[in-house]
């Protein structure tokens, strides 16, 4: 063991260069460090997202087929009336889920719950709904099927608003009373929105009136049950009125069936299944259940583009370990190199009174393993804060990139609705679900929680203990393939 004492005395000897290796040593521990905690923390940030929502399959009108029917509807239009210039755009059908159909594809296994979504458009009676100016002039009711008899409320009919995307995103609130429960079925409760509670002196065991918006009104009585506080407003569709959530009014999706006329539909079903290993069955068996003009859309693709900011930051501290890893390694070789050269005599005379190669090599092993330890210890302290920090700058980088390259894939949702539906906040699993689920998302993935654990300093010494020996033999094989005399001869 005489090497180790002779490593010893080098080290406490050479004090400054000591320092500067541990200096060098350090910086390299700390980034590689930090990549390992980012990696871990954005895998343990996807996993917890995806078992917190859980996963689901919705099942809704499939608006790719319902608008090649609209454009063969026009092609066929415009080919038998091409003498007439006064002929009428073709209005976009979506098609409604039959509640019996859906009732069946519940009866599958594998269905651990199920939320109806359906919605309708009426007018405010004796009350006002909320007014948003906006600074574009294109403010149409035209939406995608150019309804002209959007109200200025929105009916959004839930089986619960425990189980609303919009509500299990945090991004709606009850404040006051409860939301709507299964046990408000076939009744006329609704929850309604601050604002609209604020403006018009309403409050919980109040009554309001609406009215459809057909030639044929009909008015309806509502009983307020609850008060919700929107925290994010709803992007422009239909009229001005419309784009403002405070006009979005909660009922039990049977009431915005009877508003619409049709109380054996609702506009979307979401599933919520109790193995997510199973999705791809239940699709399957689901799909012999409906028509070619529903689609089953599973949360799974929906997190696909939900978690590529993390998908990003995985890859990215990834490649911080291996630049840096390799990095640290040339580096440390050239060093070890550098320090060999110096140290030739003593290595000639070591080797001339017979100390052998093998030991020479453990000696310098153990200096750089000696300062390897005291490096862990500084990377140890040094490295969370590293990793926070640059951790919420890749987060951040990354899920604005995400967001502003998906913001038109979550705003073509809005055709889920059923006719009238107009604007406003979709139901949950139809319409913008995909991108209420995106600011869902982006607060979760926006909180990247980095922590040193046991795991990673293991793997930070692994990698350390692998990069220190590949830069002594690195450093080392040039000398030891001279004969000692030949060391001492060059001296």
């Amino acid at each position: 063991m005489d090497f180790i004492k002779r490593a010893g005395l080098y080290l406490r000897q050479k004090i400054g260069r000591t320092a500067l290796i541990t200096l060098v040593m350090s910086a390299i521990m700390i980034f590689v460090l930090a990549g390992i905690i980012i990696q871990s923390a954005a895998i343990q940030a996807t996993n917890s997202a995806k078992n917190s929502a859980g996963t689901t399959v919705t099942l809704s009108a499939d608006r790719e087929k319902a608008f090649a029917s609209m454009r063969k509807s026009q092609s066929s239009s415009s080919s038998s009336s091409s003498s007439s210039s006064n002929a009428a755009p073709a209005a976009i059908t979506m098609p409604s889920v039959k509640i019996k159909t859906a009732e069946k594809i519940a009866a599958l296994s594998n269905v651990a719950g199920y939320q109806y979504s359906n919605s309708a458009s009426v007018n405010a009676s004796g009350f006002s709904a909320v007014t948003t100016s906006s600074s574009s002039g294109g403010g149409g009711q035209g939406g995608f099927g150019g309804s002209s008899n959007s109200g200025d409320i929105t009916i959004s009919g839930v089986s619960t608003t425990a189980a609303e995307t919009n509500f299990k995103s945090k991004s709606y609130k009850i404040t006051s009373g409860r939301g709507i429960t299964a046990a408000d079925k076939n009744t006329n409760n609704v929850v309604i929105e601050s604002e609209l509670a604020t403006s018009n002196s309403l409050k919980v065991g109040s009554t309001i009136k609406v009215k459809t918006t057909d030639d044929d009104a009909k008015t309806y009585t509502l009983n307020v049950v609850g008060i919700y506080k929107a925290k994010t407003s709803s992007s422009s569709q239909g009229g001005p009125n419309m784009s403002d959530p405070s006009n979005t009014i909660y009922t039990s999706y049977t009431f915005a069936g009877t508003v619409n006329g049709d109380t054996t539909s609702v506009t979307s079903v979401v599933y919520t299944l109790t193995d997510s290993s199973k999705e791809k069955a239940f699709t399957k068996q689901a799909k012999k259940l409906i028509s070619s003009s529903f689609s089953l859309t599973s949360s799974s693709e929906t997190y696909a583009l939900l978690m590529k900011p993390m998908k990003n930051v995985q890859s990215f501290a990834n490649k911080i370990v291996w630049i840096v890893g390799i990095a640290g390694t040339i580096i440390l070789a050239l060093i070890t190199v550098l320090m060999i050269r110096e140290r030739r005599h003593e290595i000639g005379v070591l080797m001339a009174l017979g100390e052998s190669k093998f030991k020479i090599v453990l000696q310098l092993f153990s200096e750089l393993f000696a300062v390897l330890v005291l490096s862990l210890v500084i990377a140890g302290v040094a490295g969370n804060f590293v990793g926070s920090a640059v951790g919420k700058q890749l987060v951040s980088q990354q899920t604005t990139a995400t967001q502003s390259t998906s913001t038109g894939a979550g705003l073509g949702g809005g055709g889920g609705q059923q006719s009238g539906g107009g604007g406003g906040s979709a139901p949950s699993g139809a319409g913008r679900s995909g991108q209420t689920s995106m600011t869902a998302s982006g607060s979760q993935v926006s909180n990247l929680k980095t922590k040193i654990s046991a795991k990673s300093m293991a793997e930070l010494g692994g990698l350390g203990l692998g990069i220190i020996a590949i830069a002594v033999v690195a450093g080392s094989t040039p000398i030891f393939r001279l004969k000692p005399k030949k060391i001492l001869s060059n001296e």
